[in-house]
């Protein structure tokens, strides 16, 4: 009976820190100060992370696509790509950071609040410059909303040397 008690409490106590999180992300620090142009007219909902049953997702942040495969690209320019999300909740999506998994990967978003029925996106960039060979790394987006994994791959060709410039342009694939 001891334990029943216990693990009631341990569930209330849980859900009322839960919310009370929830109610700070929302006042809080929006997050990075980059800045992405949010459109309010979304792709087709058939675009978006459905669930076993056909719904958009159930989490209120519903990516495009959750992965993105750049194929092979020249060592030098960044390789770059956009997700795209759209907000399926009834409270605006607020994304307070995007942590890549090493430093060669760099995600940006706009601190804007993304309302009910709009869409956001989150550009990354991978510096492919004296980096040949295969590449998979991820970008884990926490939001009030909850927390998102995408993961970007490729093959960087070697450029052959003496041929990567200093300050290279960026290569945009999508």
């Amino acid at each position: 009976m001891k334990k029943i008690i216990l693990s009631l409490g341990l569930i209330v106590l849980c859900a009322g820190v839960a919310m009370a999180q929830g109610k700070k992300n929302k006042k809080g620090d929006a997050g990075n100060d980059n800045k992405k142009t949010i459109t309010n007219t979304p792709p087709p909902a058939s675009n978006y992370t459905t669930t076993p049953s056909g719904s958009l997702a159930a989490d209120n942040m519903a990516f495009v696509d959750l992965s993105h495969d750049f194929g092979t690209v020249p060592e030098g320019p960044d390789a770059t790509c956009e997700f795209t999300f759209k907000n399926t909740g009834k409270e605006p999506i607020i994304i307070e950071k995007a942590q890549p998994s090493c430093g060669c990967t760099v995600p940006s978003f706009s601190k804007e609040p993304v309302p009910p029925g709009a869409t956001g996106t989150i550009s990354v960039a991978y510096h492919t410059k004296g980096k040949p060979n295969p590449f998979t790394k991820t970008i884990s987006v926490v939001s009030n909303a909850g927390t998102k994994v995408l993961t970007i791959k490729g093959n960087v060709e070697k450029a052959p040397s003496g041929s990567v410039p200093e300050n290279s342009s960026m290569l945009k694939t999508n």
